[in-house]
């Protein structure tokens, strides 16, 4: 674990790693009740089950989501810092950098949760690590934020919401022409006690995917966010996998080399083929001269096996590999990957056990908000199935794509689509819209400038 590194490190900055994975433990925590409304709003405001035992029952899947998440959604969190520029300045600078990520996405994310607006964990992550990354660019002149990441990223915030709007209002149609028995249409105030046996499995259901997948997506952004922090302090350790010898790394290399230059049983002709196994025969032999103490070395490795799997990449999208050599190719890239894009297990249970653990409290505020405050008829047993079973597809696509979404926007904009299948666009409260909305545009460039500003400030004590 953690404290296995730290013997490498001076007293000052030891502490200050722990100081900062207690941090990335605290931000996972309050995610976890900041968003634990989004997924037990609908069984406790509906008294399909009592509330400690729906947070209790949350939290768990919350736990197992993040647990067997994966990593894809982690790694562009990570993408999205100059993970490589951290590599080479000084312990001092990167613990400023961390440090104005932690704060950053802890205040904002406890003054939302505390005035009881359903705010976006992603958002506030997102936008203080591309507003410390763009302050560390302007002192540094490295590389800077991975925009084009942050584009993709920003654009699955934007259009998820819209997802599940969409959805909702279908989905709530649909239930209107096919259900004959009209309970499933009724709030808890209106029915006095609790829903039937049928409506109550529906909603557990529903409760346990949002659940399950808010883990998936959201305890992935906890791991990409300890990451950044082990990668600031510890860079040499998590430059390439340690797990991962230089004999295969480059042997995996050496099959790509081999597969460009007899692509067909005989000998390659074309230059591009060629081209690419020079490089891939270059790299190979970089590998297995450097020792993994070098400093300089393992992150000429990490540069020079990133370069590679870039240009193979292009290439076989391109068009220029193809047939069986592009099976090879891809089949050895994702080895590649694995050897700079990697999570020790240590980190991802720690990261699960967070959430989970928060899940199971604070969840009060925002329930409040999401039963009642969003629509100005009280949530019924079909607009809150409805929400959250769109919230879970549109959660569950993007995890499986490597895209972080907001929980909290998805399912409150679903929540939002119910209200409007049932009574229109007049049916929602437009003073909590309009907290929602607000949080959801200030976020980001709040954030951003918040976390900046700290990042300079910060710098001057390194």
């Amino acid at each position: 674990m953690v404290l296995g590194f730290i013997a490498g490190l001076s007293s000052e900055a030891s502490v200050m790693l722990l100081v900062c994975m207690f941090a990335v433990c605290f931000f996972e925590a309050i995610n976890g009740f900041h968003d634990t409304a989004n997924a037990v709003a609908t069984v406790i405001y509906t008294k399909t089950l009592p509330p400690v035992f729906a947070v209790i029952w949350s939290g768990t899947w919350n736990f197992l989501g993040a647990l067997l998440g994966g990593i894809a959604v982690a790694m562009g969190i990570v993408k999205l810092m100059p993970i490589n520029d951290l590599m080479t300045v000084s312990i001092g600078e990167n613990i400023a950098l961390v440090m104005s990520i932690l704060v950053s996405a802890i205040l904002w994310n406890l003054g939302t949760w505390y005035l009881g607006i359903p705010n976006s964990s992603s958002h506030t992550l997102i936008g203080s690590l591309l507003g410390s990354g763009f302050a560390f660019w302007t002192v540094h002149n490295g590389s800077g934020p991975n925009w084009g990441k942050a584009a993709d990223i920003g654009m699955s915030l934007l259009i998820s919401p819209l997802f599940g709007f969409s959805l909702a209002i279908i989905l709530m149609y649909l239930l209107k022409i096919s259900v004959k028995k009209k309970t499933i249409f009724k709030s808890p105030d209106e029915t006095k006690k609790r829903p039937p046996v049928w409506i109550r499995a529906i909603l557990i259901t529903t409760c346990t995917l949002v659940s399950y997948f808010h883990g998936n997506n959201d305890g992935q952004k906890g791991v990409g966010l300890a990451l950044v922090v082990l990668m600031a302090f510890l860079p040499m350790q998590f430059a390439l996998d340690p797990q991962l010898s230089s004999s295969d790394l480059a042997g995996s290399v050496r099959k790509i080399e081999s597969a460009l230059l007899v692509p067909t049983g005989v000998p390659a002709t074309d230059a591009q083929h060629i081209s690419l196994a020079t490089t891939a025969s270059s790299v190979a032999a970089q590998i297995d001269t450097t020792s993994r103490q070098e400093r300089k070395g393992v992150y000429s490795v990490r540069l020079a096996l990133q370069s590679l799997h870039k240009s193979l990449e292009t290439s076989v999208k391109g068009g220029v590999i193809t047939g069986e050599t592009a099976k090879v190719v891809k089949s050895e890239l994702k080895n590649l990957t694995k050897a700079y894009e990697f999570s020790p297990t240590w980190v991802v249970a720690m990261i699960a056990l967070c959430l989970g653990i928060g899940t199971m409290i604070g969840w009060k505020r925002i329930v409040v908000t999401i039963g009642e405050k969003i629509g100005k008829s009280h949530l019924t047993y079909a607009q809150g199935a409805s929400a959250e079973l769109c919230a879970a597809a549109v959660i569950g696509v993007s995890s499986a794509s490597g895209l972080p979404v907001s929980t909290t926007h998805v399912l409150s904009s679903g929540i939002a689509g119910t209200m409007v299948a049932q009574g229109g666009i007049s049916n929602l409260q437009k003073k909590t819209i309009k907290s929602i909305a607000l949080a959801w545009v200030l976020t980001l460039p709040v954030t951003m400038i918040l976390s900046g500003l700290l990042f300079l400030l910060f710098r001057l004590f390194a």
